[in-house]
């Protein structure tokens, strides 16, 4: 299925909890998060956007790309997707996306003991 749409925040689960773990516990905000992603094959661009704040990374699957974090800090990784799910291990975090339906599912994991698993829930609008 592709992911290509423009998708709205429905639900997410231990939001604040992720940001702390982050370090970004002044980043909170109420605004729903619209995601737009334009699929060409493989190639993609994944843009996510509130008032006054816009976060967007171009990469293609099984390649090593350059990108951005949501603090602006450039990594490269590698993309996977594997059973229509995509993969990428940010600095410090492991982020997966798959379409379960009409839904975007999103999920940013923190690492370790007290590792945070971040849930993100948005729909095709």
């Amino acid at each position: 299925m592709t992911f290509s749409g423009k998708y709205e925040l429905e639900s997410q689960e231990n939001y604040e909890q992720f940001l702390d773990a982050m370090g970004l516990s002044n980043a909170k905000t109420d605004h729903k998060v619209i995601t737009e992603v334009v699929q060409d094959g493989n190639n993609f661009t994944w843009t996510q956007s509130i008032p006054n704040w816009t976060w967007s990374n171009k990469f293609i699957v099984g390649q090593e790309c350059e990108m951005t974090t949501m603090t602006g800090s450039k990594f490269t990784a590698l993309v996977t997707k594997e059973g229509g799910k995509i993969s990428v291990q940010f600095p410090l975090y492991h982020f997966t996306a798959e379409m379960v339906e009409d839904k975007l599912i999103m999920n940013c994991i923190t690492p370790g003991e007290k590792g945070v698993t971040f849930k993100r829930v948005s729909r095709r609008i």
